[in-house]
């Protein structure tokens, strides 16, 4: 029997959608990502929000079901990952760019006869912009009379990167060392990188068949839901009871398990870390 809404039902269906977004999580868990800029974050959970707020409220009135706009919500916040991390593989792919050009870079001024405390300083006017606010941190800290593998260690927990470690290795391995072969060892290190950075490209490019498929699954399932909706209401006029409801939680729930599973296919997971806690904060 169809019924009216009230507070106490869009509270209901908060709850069902919370907890089946909460299920989600307890079978898939959460990938963690690098730290943003509070006005970064701010600013895109201000903006999905007035989006996930419109749409849910458009649902709402179309279906009257507070269920499908709790998932509308959560599905607006979880739209971008449903692309598989590939803004996050982009990020990566050009940080190793820029990584490998740094170190050719690094290496030629160590070829000049300067130092590594020289060489470093000179290499920034050649950086990606990427590495230059982490190049001018570590800049910093040398300048603080910190001791350079701390400085470096620090240097290599800002990039949060495998390929960043093996270059930084090397050069704290030489700061404590201070032996022979730095240049050709940073040769090797970035000849490594472009070589990476060319299979990261091929992968990427196979990898953007099955998202691009996770999308069209995606939009092909809300689209044939939303038509039967508006199209053919008393096909689904089983769903505006409570009963209904709560088997639409279900669907739901399976809908959502299906999207999370084909992310999980197509994402990027990001290769472990050679340094781990090798410093702080800045003090």
């Amino acid at each position: 029997m169809p019924f009216t809404i009230n507070p106490l039902t869009l509270l209901a269906g908060a709850a069902a959608g919370g907890g089946v977004f909460l299920l989600i999580l307890s079978l898939y868990g959460l990938r963690p990502r690098p730290t943003r800029p509070k006005s970064d974050l701010i600013k895109a959970l201000g903006t999905r929000g007035a989006v996930a707020a419109v749409a849910a409220t458009l649902v709402l009135i179309i279906t009257q079901w507070p269920v499908m706009a709790v998932g509308t919500v959560l599905l607006v916040f979880a739209w971008r990952g449903l692309a598989g991390g590939a803004a996050e593989e982009r990020a990566a792919m050009r940080r190793l760019e820029g990584l490998a050009a740094w170190t050719e870079s690094l290496r030629d001024t160590i070829a000049g006869a300067a130092g590594l405390e020289q060489a470093i300083p000179s290499s920034i006017r050649a950086a990606a912009p990427m590495l230059r606010p982490h190049l001018r941190a570590l800049i910093d800290r040398l300048h603080t009379r910190m001791a350079l593998p701390e400085a470096l260690a620090r240097f290599a927990d800002e990039l949060d990167d495998p390929s960043a470690d093996l270059v930084v290795a090397a050069l704290i391995l030489n700061s404590r060392l201070r032996g022979p072969g730095l240049r050709d060892v940073l040769g090797a290190l970035a000849v490594s990188a472009r070589e990476e950075l060319d299979m990261r490209r091929r992968v990427e490019a196979e990898r953007r068949s099955t998202r691009r498929s996770v999308q069209i699954v995606v939009i092909t399932a809300l689209a044939f839901a939303g038509i039967l909706v508006v199209f053919n209401p008393g096909y689904v006029a089983e769903y505006k009871g409570y009963l209904g409801q709560a088997v639409l939680v279900v669907v739901a729930g399976l809908f959502g398990a299906g999207f999370a599973w084909m992310r999980r296919l197509a994402r990027f997971d990001k290769p472990t870390r050679l340094l781990t806690g090798g410093g702080g904060g800045d003090g």
